[in-house]
């Protein structure tokens, strides 16, 4: 088990008020918060090793170029990569999957060919895929679900063709919390000769990720949502498909020789890390995911699915109230998406937010689930380690709360 309240010693930032009200922060599926430790990583090469990466000798640029490569390293490590050559440094997971979807993509990809996705995807895992299929003549197809959200495996094995060349999907739901069998669908893609890309951005924080294991041709997930800085993110990529791929982009510290008409790239995995990189991002990353190593992300996991399984029971008691997704805590994240009847969205984080409660309201960025939905928006609140017992109690409470105020007109 957990100590929540040790643990929430290391995050300042949840140590205010908001509307004269203790801080709950339920809004982790957007953002996570940074522990002093990551906060002090950062200070510390800011205060005393702040140089650009590869290019110098002095002392200070040896030192940022050590703790840079270090941090490649510390991630190939976290999710189980066969080399760093296969690590690279991104903007986070949209920047990821866009150079995939521009360079692998546009490499693979022919008239006919067929891109699967499924509804669940953020729409950085949907616009670079139509926009492929917009260039080359592709065909986009969405692999049925089932009504509590999950992939219905059965139908997908029957869609994906000899013509399919590219399944991109994402481990885990942004807004279903939905936890995808990626091994066996990355089993059906391979069997036609087609390429596995994952979203990782919202399973990469909260449980294991083996990407050898899982056996996916690429893997992106953001470091902003496992408690590390913004603007870095990571995609890995097998070897031999990155060796096969161009830059995205082009300019310094990607190039091996530039001749007066043409270039040559360096060896992976600097030929697609062009210009000066997030430095301190990746510094503060490696941080980020020794923190959670330190707590360990099996732990994690553990607490976040009974968070849920707390949760979801007392919700089912109130009249007016949908929650989207599998019942079965064992198939999804610490993430509970839902609405009240006859109340917006907006308006229900508007009431928790005077109260206190972060939660988000909208679309999610997955307007193609809110379709499958049959709703404009919902409701969503989003539970990490740090998040208590006591916290969730008083989400449930306010949520009655909130309802009532809104149907009666009075708190």
């Amino acid at each position: 088990m957990l100590d929540e309240e040790r643990i929430k010693q290391d995050f300042p930032i949840l140590f205010q008020t908001v509307n004269d009200e203790p801080l709950i922060y339920l809004d982790n599926a957007a953002t996570t918060q940074k522990p002093k430790q990551v906060l002090e990583v950062l200070r510390h090469y800011y205060e005393t090793d702040n140089a650009n990466v590869h290019r110098g000798v002095h002392t200070l640029a040896e030192r940022a170029t050590k703790d840079y490569e270090a941090a490649r390293e510390t991630v190939r490590r976290f999710i189980r990569a066969g080399s760093t050559k296969e690590v690279l440094f991104t903007r986070g997971t949209t920047t990821s999957l866009n150079w995939v979807a521009l360079s692998f993509g546009s490499q693979v990809v022919e008239a006919g060919d067929e891109i699967y996705l499924t509804p669940m995807e953020h729409h950085s895992n949907v616009v670079p895929w139509q926009q492929l299929a917009k260039r080359t003549g592709a065909v986009l197809k969405y692999l049925p679900l089932e009504a509590d959200g999950t992939v219905n495996v059965a139908r997908a094995q029957e869609m994906i063709s000899e013509k399919g060349k590219i399944l991109a999907v994402c481990h885990a739901s942004n807004v279903l919390g939905t936890v995808n069998p990626i091994h066996e669908l990355t089993e059906m893609i391979h069997a036609v000769g087609g390429y596995m890309v994952v979203d990782g951005a919202q399973s990469t924080p909260h449980q294991v990720v083996d990407v050898t294991a899982l056996d996916v041709d690429f893997f992106a997930f953001s470091g902003h949502k496992l408690c590390g800085p913004t603007g870095i993110g990571v995609l890995y990529g097998k070897e031999a498909l990155l060796n096969q791929m161009e830059p995205v982009e082009f300019g310094g510290e990607m190039i091996d020789f530039v001749y007066d008409e043409d270039s040559t790239w360096k060896e992976l995995p600097w030929k697609f890390e062009a210009g000066t990189p997030n430095i301190a991002g990746a510094i503060g990353l490696k941080a980020a995911i020794e923190y959670l190593e330190a707590i360990g992300l099996e732990a994690i996991e553990q607490h976040e699915k009974a968070l849920v399984a707390h949760i979801m029971p007392q919700l089912e008691q109130i009249e007016g109230v949908t929650v989207y997704g599998p019942t079965d805590v064992t198939k999804r994240t610490g993430i509970i998406t839902f609405n009240v009847e006859g109340i917006h969205p907006h308006d229900l984080a508007t009431g928790f937010d005077m109260e206190g409660i972060a939660i988000r309201a909208g679309h999610h960025c997955a307007q193609p689930l809110m379709r499958f939905l049959d709703v404009s928006s919902t409701a969503r609140a989003s539970f990490y380690f740090y998040n208590t017992f006591e916290e969730a109690d008083h989400f449930v409470k306010t949520l009655v709360k909130v309802k009532e105020f809104f149907q009666d007109g009075f708190i």
